[in-house]
């Protein structure tokens, strides 16, 4: 099924709401836009295979772009609208765009414009763009007919470049007809208990793959998605409570944010809708998941993949109390732990996280087979690793130590900075930290944490050394920082992702 489908069956039904601004689609609209832009494309000579970038805000137009993409064989690569003109312009550049859509509430999209001279066709969303055609006034001139031939589309989605340059994840498109909808969005939130009932809260900004594919997968079902602007903690819990949510996904740090705000706040708002709440993207510290499952109930369901998809675990709230800190069992495929030399290792033992690819849809890193050969085992080229590092236990669930560009070698000792900053995420004075490794003559490298203090906490020689005496006494001497730096706000994506690259260059020279 797809959206022609429920714009059939159940055609006033809403498929989006935008709460934020109180607009919303019906399955009707998404259905009749979509076709429309499915047709410019295809009028303006675009092909299956073919690539159209798009760089928007949590908009409506989201919705209609995606769908136009899925039902026209295109490849689609959402950037990340935070991402300053020049990168998004070497996204545009390096997937071979020749469709370019922007926001004009987007400040950089003028430079981007100048810079994607190889688009063939600009068109902007919410306002003037010079160089672009008005979105909205293009697509109006033509038919919301369905297209006559309507292969699968796919996403070509990139990683987030927090450890370097974004890398394209490309996968061949299925022989699909669209009207079939996509297998792996079915099965990605069918497992959930997602289906065409579910009322689907979004907070994360959908240029992100987790966003960006459950969303797909809600329309394709036939529910509504009630997507947020920007994740704010309150708003959130309020929504819930207006819309009767009953699936929502979210990542660590928004977590945090709702943990601290205060009991009378967390009491007000009405959650018994939430039927499954899922997690993803980053570890979730313990004692964070601990308190959220307190708190909501065992409605709490984790996952861990990557949009490379290289492997897929997933946890519900019993058994992740049976097992605490593990980001899941396999719900497929094994995975293995590997030393450097691609060796498996025992249970219990650290190492390099690889898990198995489907071979029918094999992903390669986009003009780069160098990549694709370094992330693929020596030995089992359909094993692939995204440089994660972790253990498995007897029952065979996964446990995250950290990704192996993070970790710190201090003195001949390796340092993991996840187990220090989980320690410290719920510290009532700490809005945010980031800990790394910083020079150090003698031992290479030590360790520093860099904090955002809470609102209303005044940073001082006093306060850093009362972190360190709280990290001490928790994690003992070894892990303890040599050092506390404050910041005024810490460079995290609105995914979750922290930007750890941008921390460690203030203090490493080039």
């Amino acid at each position: 099924m797809y959206v022609g489908t429920h714009a059939e069956t159940h055609p006033d039904k809403l498929a989006v709401i935008r709460p934020a601004t109180g607009e919303s689609l019906t399955y009707r609209q998404l259905n009749d836009r979509s076709n429309r832009l499915a047709q410019l494309l295809h009028a303006q000579g675009l092909r299956r295979g073919d690539h159209l970038a798009l760089y928007l805000e949590n908009h409506l137009a989201f919705f209609e772009v995606i769908w136009a993409c899925m039902r026209s064989g295109l490849y689609l690569t959402p950037i990340n609208r935070y991402l300053p003109a020049a990168e998004a312009a070497y996204i545009v550049d390096d997937c071979d765009a020749r469709v370019l859509i922007a926001s004009a509430a987007i400040g950089e999209s003028v430079e981007l414009g100048h810079l994607s001279s190889r688009c063939e066709i600009k068109l902007s969303v919410g306002g003037a763009i010079e160089g672009f055609e008005d979105y909205d006034t293009a697509i109006a001139r033509y038919p919301a007919e369905r297209l006559a031939e309507e292969p699968l589309g796919t996403f070509m989605l990139y990683s987030s470049g927090t450890t370097g340059k974004p890398k394209g994840i490309k996968r061949p498109l299925q022989d699909l007809p669209a009207a079939n909808g996509s297998p792996g969005s079915a099965a990605t939130v069918g497992m959930f208990g997602i289906d065409g009932d579910a009322v689907y809260l979004s907070p994360a900004p959908l240029y992100h793959s987790a966003p960006c594919g459950y969303v797909t997968g809600v329309t394709q079902l036939g529910g509504t998605v009630v997507m947020m602007d920007k994740f704010e903690a309150e708003t959130a819990l309020s929504l819930i409570e207006r819309y009767k949510v009953t699936h929502s996904m979210w990542v660590p740090t928004m977590f945090v944010r709702m943990l601290k705000l205060d009991p009378e706040t967390r009491a007000r708002y009405d959650l018994s809708s939430l039927r499954c709440a899922i997690h993803a993207a980053a570890p979730c510290p313990v004692e964070v998941k601990r308190q959220m499952i307190d708190w909501w109930g065992p409605v709490i369901e984790e996952f861990y993949s990557s949009t490379e998809m290289a492997g897929f675990a997933r946890v519900g709230s019993p058994d992740w109390l049976a097992h605490p800190g593990t980001v899941g069992r396999s719900s497929g495929k094994p995975f293995h732990i590997c030393d450097e030399d691609g060796n498996e290792l025992p249970v219990g033992e650290a190492g390099t996280i690889y898990g198995e690819v489907d071979v029918a849809v094999p992903f390669t890193y986009h003009k780069d087979e160098g990549k694709t050969v370094s992330a693929s085992h020596p030995g089992h080229p359909e094993w692939r690793t995204v440089g994660d590092v972790g253990y498995l236990d007897e029952d065979g669930y996964l446990y995250l130590t950290d990704r192996k560009a993070f970790m710190i070698i201090s003195g001949g000792v390796n340092i993991y900075p996840q187990q220090i900053e989980d320690a410290l995420a719920l510290h009532p004075k700490i809005a945010d930290v980031a800990v790394i490794g910083v020079p150090n003559e003698e031992l290479g490298e030590e360790v520093k944490a860099v904090v955002e203090p809470a609102p209303g906490v005044v940073p001082s020689d006093a306060l850093g050394q009362e972190i360190m005496d709280f990290v001490r006494a928790k994690l003992g001497r070894q892990l303890t920082p040599r050092s506390v730096d404050f910041t005024d706000e810490l460079p995290r994506l609105p995914t979750g992702k922290l930007y750890k690259k941008a921390v460690r260059a203030k203090y490493w020279p080039v």
